[in-house]
């Protein structure tokens, strides 16, 4: 059996309309805007518009952009693959909400659950399918809505004014020329640092999964050893990125465009450093967007996209890491 290169043939991006800032934020919580750019690079984030609005709602502009680009239109779609840590309900997945919006019944899908790396874990099943001849036009969402599980108050400040709502979204395809495709691609994880960035409850190994007592102490709210993964991430991150990039016998001088996981404007400036990547190629929209996790990745690379800074034959450095630990990296030739 031959083996097919897989490509990403498209990508799209979608956030809210409902800007909201640091100064924000500043009314709700004892923060500052110049607290908070100084330790995230942060100044806004988009938030759902109104309660009712998913994950997989905000994946369906996404998907479409990304289909149009890819010259595919919603019936070609042959697998979902959805990354979230955000789903519209605990179950079922949000992938299966999404098929029945785009009306693709009877098409799998799949949710993921790699939090800021679900994308490029994402990235490595589609690669997997298409090399395989299993699924030919494969779409691969990463769709966040973290406003609605955020703390708004002192106790939960440090998450908080991270992140942010917003989609992503790629299609999988055959590769079409000898030199585009997934050229290299390697996924991590540590679960030693598990609970230095999760949301203990509610949780299937406590009975009962939810009590008033959890709820007052605030456990179905995100919590996070800041230092500890900041550690991990510039550690980690360059790591990944060397790793790939030596299986796909490239240089950091080959790379046309960076595009980090968006979890903090200080990570990423120091990865690219570490890595002797200008700035000019990273990518860097956390200042807009603040940390929509699995959505990070398409996301910024479908804006660099549309604003020239990559296109067909483009050498695309990807890197990410984030809860679980889970890390990862990819090379790509657009």
């Amino acid at each position: 059996m031959s083996f097919a290169r897989s490509a990403i043939l498209g990508v799209g991006h979608y956030v809210p309309t409902k800007v909201v800032t640091n100064h924000d934020l500043a009314k709700l919580m004892s923060t500052t805007d110049e607290w908070i750019v100084q330790r995230t690079g942060i100044r806004e984030r988009r938030y759902i518009e109104h309660s009712g609005i998913g994950a997989s709602d905000l994946a369906i502009p996404a998907v479409d952009m990304a289909l149009e680009h890819a010259g595919r239109r919603r019936e070609d779609i042959d697998a979902i693959i959805f990354a979230t840590l955000s789903p519209d309900h605990n179950f079922p997945g949000a992938g299966c909400f999404l098929g029945d919006k785009l009306g693709l019944h009877g098409v799998p899908a799949l949710d993921i659950r790699n939090q800021c790396s679900g994308f490029l874990y994402g990235l490595s099943i589609a690669d997997a399918w298409v090399r395989a001849g299993v699924y030919e036009n494969i779409l691969l969402v990463g769709a966040e809505v973290h406003s609605t599980g955020v703390e708004f108050n002192d106790r939960g400040r440090d998450v908080a004014v991270l992140f942010g709502d917003g989609a992503g979204a790629a299609i999988i395809g055959r590769a079409t020329s000898a030199e585009q495709g997934i050229h290299a691609l390697k996924l991590h994880a540590d679960g030693s640092g598990a609970k230095d960035l999760w949301v203990e409850a509610p949780a299937s190994a406590y009975v009962p999964r939810l009590t008033a007592e959890m709820l007052d102490a605030g456990k179905h709210f995100p919590a996070m050893n800041g230092k500890q993964v900041f550690r991990w991430a510039t550690e980690k991150m360059p790591e990944v990125a060397r790793e790939v990039l030596s299986i796909a016998q490239m240089g950091t001088d080959q790379v046309d465009l960076f595009v980090p996981h968006q979890a903090n404007l200080r990570i990423n400036q120091f990865v690219g450093q570490k890595l002797g990547i200008a700035e000019s190629k990273t990518v860097h929209n956390i200042e807009k967007y603040g940390n929509t996790t699995a959505a990070t990745i398409p996301l910024g690379l479908s804006e660099a996209w549309r604003e020239g800074r990559c296109g067909r034959g483009s050498r695309v450095l990807m890197a990410a890491f984030g809860s679980g630990y889970t890390w990862g990296g990819a090379v790509v030739i657009l």
